[in-house]
């Protein structure tokens, strides 16, 4: 019988390939939602334990993906909730691209994302509330796409939001003045159907929405 230190240094030893191997996994499937007609994602090879070895994918020391980019790829199809599965991730860079449907809530997952960069795309639907669970996100920027519905109050908790931009969509409502909203131009929410800044101190109704 194998001593328990030789056990335990196995599982040890395999566990980072596992951990890797779902992101891998998560990554493949967004590759199967994905129209690549100039084969950007050809290295995406799901028989490869370790993702790190993909284009367009960097990896940390411990192999977990920290950084997707994507953007100006020339591809096209929708997002699924199994980005969500890249707990690690920091930067999702898919901009200028031809992606469409809604945003997954299951983003808000991303408790290490530092950016998100979704501008120019077709993208659809509301922005999801879950966005308020991205704490570290610094950069968000959602221009030019094709949203509706109305700015999430709970995204005014995003202490270390630096940059937000939603404009040229179909966003209704008022605009937060609460938290990093504060701070953003009104440049960052031109092009909409937006009612303008909400007064302070008083229940914000989207009248419209």
């Amino acid at each position: 019988m194998a001593p328990i230190s030789l056990i335990l240094s196995f599982f040890l030893f395999i566990s980072p390939a596992l951990s890797t191997n779902s992101e891998g996994n998560a990554l493949h499937a967004l590759r199967s939602r994905f129209k690549d007609p100039t084969n950007v994602l050809q290295s995406w090879d799901p028989t490869l334990v370790n993702p790190c070895t993909w284009f367009h994918v960097t990896c940390d020391s411990n192999n977990h993906v920290i950084r997707l980019d994507l953007g100006n790829s020339n591809i096209s199809g929708t997002l699924g909730p199994e980005v969500g599965q890249l707990q690690h991730l920091q930067y999702l860079e898919l901009y200028m691209n031809d992606i469409s449907g809604k945003i997954p809530k299951e983003l808000g997952n991303l408790k290490s994302l530092v950016s998100m960069d979704m501008y120019q795309n077709k993208l659809e639907g509301e922005i999801p509330k879950s966005f308020a669970n991205l704490k570290s996100l610094k950069f968000l920027r959602l221009n030019n796409n094709k949203l509706t519905g109305s700015i999430p109050r709970e995204l005014t908790t995003l202490s270390d939001l630096k940059v937000f931009d939603v404009s040229n969509n179909g966003l209704c409502g008022t605009i937060p003045v609460d938290g990093p909203f504060r701070s953003f131009p009104m440049e960052s929410f031109e092009n909409n159907k937006l009612n303008g800044p909400e007064l302070q101190g008083l229940v914000p109704y989207d009248f419209g929405c």
